[in-house]
C-alpha cells in the first residue's frame, strides 16, 4: 500500500489540506473543480457560496454521470461485437475439415 501524502489545495479561495495517494490527480481534481466552482459564481454572481458549492456539485455528478452512460454503452457495443466475432471464429472452426 502507497503512502499518503500530506497536500494543501486551494479551491474557490479556500485552503484544504489532504492526505492523497496522488498528487498529480489530487492538484487536478482541485483545479477541476475550483474551475466548475468559478464558472458557476460567474452564472450566479449574486448567490451565496454554498449554494455556488451545491450547484458546481451537481454540474460535476451531471458530466459524470453522462460519461459513465457512455462507458456503459461503449461496454455493451464491445460487449456484442465480441460475441459476434467469436461466433464467426466458431462457425469457421466447425466448418473447417477436421
Amino acid at each position: 500500500m502507497s503512502e499518503k501524502k500530506k497536500l494543501k489545495i486551494k479551491i474557490f479561495d479556500k485552503e484544504y489540506s489532504l492526505l492523497v495517494d496522488n498528487e498529480d490527480l489530487a492538484k487536478e481534481l482541485a483545479k477541476y473543480v475550483d474551475q466548475i466552482m468559478e464558472e458557476t459564481q460567474q452564472e450566479l454572481p449574486n448567490q451565496p457560496m454554498q449554494t455556488i458549492a451545491v450547484i458546481a456539485a451537481l454540474n460535476i455528478a451531471y458530466d459524470y454521470f453522462l460519461e459513465r452512460d457512455r462507458n456503459k454503452e461503449f461496454a455493451s457495443k464491445a460487449s456484442d461485437k465480441i460475441k459476434g466475432i467469436k461466433l464467426l471464429l466458431e462457425s469457421r472452426t466447425q466448418d473447417s475439415p477436421s
